[in-house]
């Protein structure tokens, strides 16, 4: 009675559910009548989200998965290359005050911890009064490359290869669709547009044990029920499967996290030749922070805060402020923000992906990159039948709640060295608001710098250079005066330090600007791989 998963279905569309289509269908040739069958359910009535514009350069491996083209890609979707996010106002809200979190690693990690050699560095140039190099700036080259608005590539190079490791932003809109097109014409999967009005399950003692509340099937209003052996809810926030029909619980996180609330607007550009930034802009406000995320188009802009420390009309006035005269003309979305993720994302045979597996504010792109990262374990892992689905759903849960708890951790980090006077940069520095997991990653980089065994998993979404971005962005010292050996290999780190000179030099005569290689795409495109 060990059924075999042949067919798999998907109900909810999007992003979520085109690219978790897309990744089962290419992976396991939907195409071919021996392959699986994968079926996505959309309803027609429930518009999408339709922020989430900011990737991480796994986009790209998750692009060529699907065997899509860059070039197609960039032209379709007004994406735009993202080469990290710029950091304002985050640390005592100052004009001047900023720091990159970019996607280029130090210079020589992994080798030497730059980071020592850095702070080292930085003591003795202010004790000569000199000017100090931001940490991202002195050991990376891409901040230079940011701050230009320079292309991670040129035209030359071919689809997803590069100078400076990128990701991208992109219209959600019209990638959802970009993708429905590519999953339904390529890749074989089956599109039907209907409502889904019930849910039905072995409520029964089944034959096999293991199957007791599995689904069977979904009813369509004009379809009728809809089989299969695993069913995927990208319902949103709804979690019409997970959490409604097996009302799996809802783990708040605002307890950590106090952003609830996000304005968002679309800016067009002063004129078709704009520039367009090469990165995620996010600067600090009174109540948390705005976004602002350059198109080809227009630009995505967004206030996210806290309701418990702005009123909306205090919110949009900020908004307005940070758009300026164009404010006026444009509608603006308000989208309620719970942070948080189920407590279960996988229950007998449905996996939930997206929204209605979770959601944290959209710092740090860590929305999109989610739905990436399951959709790529539940190809890979695909249970081949029935017997094998409870040892791999229980995987998936590990794997997925380890990432959400560093996610948390990782974006609570961005919070809690900032010298902000106003109520809410005060009370996420409130100790009872940090998890004790990073209060004790804090406690040892007193000391030293954050490195890769701090992270015991191979299921991490930021490497320990992401935290030394921030760390050292926002100006956090570690005291080497326990270990002074760390600094040993000064020749090899001053090399690495004059190299990174070498490679901004190269890469500000070579590379054009963001708005110039786009450009260029769409009229010559890139050469395929």
């Amino acid at each position: 009675m060990n059924k075999l998963t042949k067919k798999v279905v998907i109900v909810g569309g999007g992003i979520a559910g085109w690219l978790t289509a897309g990744r089962l269908a290419a992976k396991h040739k939907g195409n071919t009548k021996q392959g699986l069958n994968v079926v996505l359910i959309e309803s027609a009535n429930i518009p999408a989200v339709g922020v989430g514009e900011g990737t991480w350069p796994t986009m790209r491996s998750t692009l060529r998965a699907l065997g899509i083209s860059e070039t197609d890609f960039i032209r379709e979707c007004e994406a735009s290359f993202k080469q990290g996010a710029k950091f304002a106002k985050w640390f005592d809200g100052t004009e001047d005050d900023f720091y990159y979190h970019p996607l280029v690693l130090p210079q020589g990690f992994g080798k030497t911890d730059l980071a020592a050699h850095w702070l080292a560095k930085q003591a003795q140039t202010k004790q000569k009064n000199s000017h100090v190099n931001s940490f991202s700036n002195d050991v990376c080259f891409q901040e230079a490359i940011c701050e230009q608005g320079l292309a991670p590539k040129t035209i030359r190079h071919a689809e997803f290869a590069d100078v400076a490791n990128y990701a991208y932003h992109l219209d959600s809109a019209k990638f959802a669709v970009f993708l429905q097109k590519h999953c339904q014409e390529k890749l074989g999967v089956t599109h039907i547009v209907d409502d889904v009005i019930g849910v039905n399950s072995i409520d029964t003692e089944a034959d096999n044990p293991t199957e007791k509340g599995d689904i069977i099937s979904v009813s369509t209003e004009h379809n009728g029920d809809i089989g299969g052996e695993l069913f995927v809810d990208c319902t949103g926030f709804s979690s019409l499967l997970l959490g409604k029909h097996y009302q799996v619980p809802f783990k708040k996180c605002d307890d950590i996290l106090f952003i609830d609330t996000a304005l968002a607007v679309q800016v067009p550009y002063e004129s078709v030749d704009s520039p367009i930034a090469s990165h995620t802009i996010s600067t600090g406000q009174e109540a948390g922070w705005i976004w602002d995320i350059g198109l080809q188009h227009r630009r995505g802009v967004g206030y996210v805060y806290s309701s418990k420390h702005s009123t909306e009309a205090e919110a949009r006035a900020k908004l307005a402020e940070y758009v300026g005269d164009k404010f006026s003309s444009l509608k603006v979305r308000k989208i309620p923000i719970v942070s948080g993720h189920r407590e279960t994302f996988w229950q007998n045979n449905c996996v939930a992906v997206g929204l209605s597996a979770g959601f944290l504010e959209p710092l740090e792109a860590s929305a999109l990159v989610m739905v990436e990262l399951a959709a790529q374990m539940i190809s890979e892992q695909l249970p081949a039948s029935r017997e094998v689905m409870d040892v791999v759903a229980k995987r998936f849960n590990e794997t997925a709640l380890y990432r959400w708890d560093r996610i948390i951790d990782f974006l609570k980090l961005h919070y809690i060295l900032s010298e902000r006077t106003e109520p809410f940069w005060s009370d996420n520095r409130d100790p009872t608001t940090i998890p004790q997991s990073l209060q004790d990653l804090m406690t040892e980089w007193q000391y030293r710098a954050p490195a890769d065994h701090d992270f015991t998993s191979n299921n991490e979404v930021f490497p320990a250079a992401s935290y030394q971005y921030v760390l050292y962005g926002m100006g956090f010292k570690s005291d080497y005066c326990h270990t002074p050996y760390a600094i040993d290999d000064r020749d090899f780190a001053d090399g690495q330090f004059k190299k990174n000179k070498v490679l901004i030099d190269k890469a500000l005569s070579s590379l054009p600007s963001n708005r110039e290689l786009l450009d260029k795409i769409k009229s010559y495109g890139l050469s395929r791989i």
